[in-house]
C-alpha cells in the first residue's frame, strides 16, 4: 500500500490543552448553529421531502428555468436541472400533485412544451405524515448506530478514557456535517442520512487505529502515534479526494443527491483528521501519561 508523505508532527510542542481547543471550539460552534437553527426554524437541519413531505415534478420544457417558478400558485422549494436539455426538477411543499400537475400542464399559463414530449415527465409526492414517520425511523437508526459504535468502543479497549475519547470524536465527526448542512441549505433526506451512518464508520476505524497503536502495540508513545497517522491519514486523504470527484461530478451531470452525499462525507472526513490527531490523541496522551495509575 502507498502512502503519502505524512509529516512527523511535534506533538510535544503542544499541550494537552492546546491541542483540545481547535476541535473543541469547532464543535462548540457547530452545536451553537444547530442550536439556533432549531429555535428559528423548529429542526436543527432543513428537512427535504422525504421526511418534510411534498410533491417533486420533473418537468420537460423550454421556458428558461428562472421562469418556471411562475407558472405555478405556490412557489417551488427549489428549481434543479436534471442534466439532460430542457429537463428540471420542481420540489413543492405542497402535496397536492395533481393541482400542480394542471398548473404545469395549462395551455394558457403552465409551461412551455419540448416539441412532442410530455411536460410532466414524472410526479413523486410524500405525505407530511409519512415523512414524519420516515424521519423518526431515520433518526432511531442514527442513534442506535451511534450507540452500538460506543459499546463497540468500551467493548475493545475496555477502560473509559480511550472509550469516550473515539466516541466523543464519533459525536463532533456527526455534528459538524450536520452544521455545515444547515449553513449551505443541504436537506436532510433518506440519501444524506446514509452518508452520515458512512461519517460514524469511517470515524470509529481512524479512531480505533489510532488507540489500538497506541495502546496495544510496542513502542514510544509519539512513535506509535506516526505509525497510525502514516495509515490513518493516507486514507482518510484517500477517501476525501474520492468524496470531492464524486460530488463535483455529480454536480455537473446534476445529480444533485450524490452531490449532496459527496460534500457531506468530505467535510465530515476533514473533521475527522482534525478530531482524531489532536482532541483524541490528547486525550490518550493525557491518559498514558497522567491519568494511569503505576
Amino acid at each position: 500500500m502507498a502512502y503519502f508523505d505524512v509529516p512527523e508532527i511535534e506533538y510535544t510542542r503542544y499541550s494537552n490543552r492546546q491541542l483540545a481547543a481547535v476541535p473543541l471550539a469547532v464543535l462548540a460552534v457547530a452545536l451553537l448553529v444547530l442550536s439556533g437553527s432549531f429555535l428559528v426554524y423548529g429542526t436543527p437541519v432543513p428537512l427535504g421531502m422525504d421526511f418534510a413531505g411534498g410533491t417533486e415534478l420533473t418537468v420537460q420544457t423550454t421556458t428558461p428555468e428562472g421562469e418556471i417558478a411562475a407558472s405555478f400558485d405556490q412557489t417551488p422549494e427549489s428549481v434543479t436541472g436534471t442534466g439532460t436539455e430542457n429537463q428540471y426538477i420542481v420540489r413543492f411543499s405542497s402535496t397536492d400533485s395533481a393541482a400542480l400537475t394542471d398548473q404545469a400542464t395549462d395551455s394558457d399559463t403552465g409551461l412551455e412544451p419540448d416539441g412532442d414530449a410530455e411536460i410532466v415527465q414524472s410526479v413523486s409526492s410524500t405525505s407530511a405524515s409519512f415523512g414524519a414517520g420516515s424521519q423518526q425511523t431515520a433518526m432511531l437508526g442514527l442513534v442506535v448506530a451511534f450507540v452500538g459504535m460506543s459499546a463497540i468502543a468500551f467493548l475493545l479497549f475496555r477502560t473509559f478514557v480511550p472509550s469516550i475519547a473515539i466516541v466523543i470524536s464519533a459525536f463532533s465527526d456527526l455534528v459538524i456535517p450536520l452544521a455545515f448542512m444547515r449553513l449551505v441549505d443541504i436537506p436532510l433526506s433518506l440519501g444524506t442520512v446514509a452518508g452520515l451512518l458512512m461519517l460514524i464508520g469511517y470515524s470509529v476505524d481512524s479512531d480505533i487505529l489510532l488507540n489500538n497503536h497506541v495502546l496495544r502495540r510496542s513502542g514510544d508513545f509519539y512513535e506509535s502515534t506516526y505509525r497510525a497517522m502514516r495509515t490513518g491519514v493516507t486514507m482518510t486523504v484517500t477517501s476525501m479526494a474520492a468524496m470531492l470527484v464524486m460530488a463535483v461530478s455529480a454536480y455537473v451531470f446534476g445529480i444533485g443527491l450524490l452531490a449532496s452525499i459527496g460534500i457531506i462525507l468530505f467535510v465530515g472526513l476533514a473533521a475527522d483528521l482534525m478530531n482524531t490527531y489532536m482532541l483524541n490523541l490528547c486525550l490518550l496522551r493525557w491518559y498514558k501519561f497522567e491519568g494511569v495509575r503505576r
